[in-house]
């Protein structure tokens, strides 16, 4: 569904299915982070609605940044698109400063006043640099120097998230977002089938490699996951305990689940309920029935951003919602492969319902910026 605003002269297209769904997932969100958390939390002897309350002023602030970037012609961002790049990564190296927060062992944090994320902040600095960076290229695109410039200015943000925050799941999204951005600009094919070719190739010799090994101890923590991964059962006290806790509550949920609230899981059984495995909880308290039903509005989600990038004024704004798009989507799949042991374990959020402030509140700005460029849609003129 789709609603029109008249100005004067012209009629502008303004998608208010895209602002149901979004309205909907961070108010679903902030429902399944309540049921999910709230004995946790006791268990830290805090309010039973402290993630719930922390959530909500991450959310609330993101609507603000995101009705306030919706009123801002887009093109106005890209002054700032090499600023953004420069300061993304410099708050990347800040990990390792005094300003550097550690939490559950991890140092991915910064404390500006509030803890913030800045692998979150880089993907939509790179977003909104690569949508620029490609237009001022041109048809220069279209070569395999262009096509290694785009990867090769990605790269930076890609090996620092890897390397400096230990992060490789952001550092995948990050990279992906580039490639998707890529593809969608360049009509020459080949050298993505070729990378397609030698990933897949580079992924069944790791995973080939760690099956002959016989013990896990020694091993790196994310070869580790691998051999977890492929037998759960075999480390159930180990690396594959959340992943077994995780595949207990979905099949426990059955077709229509316990009922809201009603997990058992999330009594103490399985880590990070509220975090990276919150969908197991979705799946044990509304069951099949409502695993499907996410995945279902994460698709329209989808297709909604696919219609406003079709339909983009410009190559600069169709990048742009590109760019959200690759990144919801590849969050989305990494999140449900992982909670359902499709693919090793790694610390992906479920976009706009897993707990994490600096998650819902930089991807309602990149809504924010999708409503920008919807708004610039011209329907027709009056």
């Amino acid at each position: 569904m789709a609603g029109r605003r008249r100005s004067q002269k012209t009629e502008y297209y303004f998608d208010y299915s895209l602002l149901f769904i979004i309205l909907f997932l961070t108010g679903f969100g902030l429902v399944m982070i309540y049921s999910a958390s709230a004995y946790d939390a006791t268990t830290q002897n805090l309010n039973e609605d402290y993630y719930l309350m922390h959530q909500a002023f991450a959310a609330a602030l993101g609507l603000v940044g995101m009705f306030f970037v919706s009123h801002i012609p887009y093109h106005f961002w890209e002054r700032f698109a090499v600023i953004g790049y420069v300061v993304s990564l410099i708050l990347i190296v800040l990990v390792l400063s005094p300003l550097g927060v550690d939490v559950n062992g991890a140092r991915r944090w910064l404390n500006l006043g509030m803890s913030i994320q800045p692998a979150e902040i880089a993907k939509l600095a790179m977003i909104l640099f690569l949508a620029t960076f490609i237009c001022k290229m041109g048809r220069n695109i279209r070569t395999s120097k262009g096509f290694l410039t785009v990867i090769g200015v990605s790269l930076p943000h890609v090996f620092c998230i890897w390397q400096i925050t230990n992060n490789l799941s952001s550092a995948i999204i990050v990279l992906g977002i580039a490639v998707l951005m890529l593809f969608v600009a360049s009509p020459q094919y080949k050298p993505f089938f070729i990378i397609g070719g030698i990933g897949a190739l580079a992924v069944i010799g790791v995973i080939f490699g760690v099956k002959q090994l016989q013990s896990i101890e020694g091993l790196d923590f994310r070869f580790a996951r691998i051999m977890a991964w492929l037998d759960p059962e075999a480390y159930a006290s180990g690396k594959g305990f959340q992943t077994l806790q995780a595949l207990y509550a979905i099949g426990s949920g059955g077709i229509f689940g316990k009922g809201l609230g009603q997990s058992i899981q999330k009594l103490g059984f399985l880590p990070e309920q509220q975090n990276d495995m919150i969908f197991s909880i979705i799946c044990e308290e509304l069951g099949l029935f409502g695993g499907i039903a996410v995945i279902l509005i994460f698709l329209l989600l989808i297709w909604r951003l696919m219609i406003i990038a079709n339909n983009a004024s410009d190559l600069f704004g169709a990048l742009l919602v590109v760019g959200v798009l690759g990144h919801i989507a590849i969050q989305v799949i990494l999140n449900v492969a992982v909670v359902t042991n499709s693919m090793p374990n790694t610390g992906v959020s479920l976009p706009f319902i897993s707990y994490g402030g600096s998650s819902i509140l930089f991807l309602l700005i990149e809504m924010g910026l999708v409503m920008s460029v919807a708004r610039g849609i011209k329907v027709r003129d009056v």
